[in-house]
């Protein structure tokens, strides 16, 4: 069943852009042009939004811990409170 998914769902978005096409909506067809090649790409790569999300979440977060420690920004907020 997982197999079908992946063709099913390439059908169902270019059956969609040839029906917003044939209606002159062509900003819709191509929104749905970019899903389509962002589920191919995905599916080829394996490599996926949640991926590159977890990415920029590692990286900021590791810079800013850099960041603190050459700040001591840490020192500041704790002699801060009250």
């Amino acid at each position: 069943m997982d197999g079908m998914i992946y063709p099913a769902s390439l059908v169902v978005i270019a059956i969609f852009i040839f029906t917003m096409m044939q209606h002159h909506n062509n900003m819709l067809a191509f929104i749905a042009l970019v899903v389509g090649i962002y589920i191919v790409y995905s599916h080829e790569t394996g490599y996926t939004a949640t991926d590159f999300r977890h990415e920029m979440i590692d990286t900021i977060d590791h810079n800013t811990y850099d960041y603190t420690k050459e700040t001591d920004i840490e020192e500041v907020q704790r002699s801060s409170k009250y």
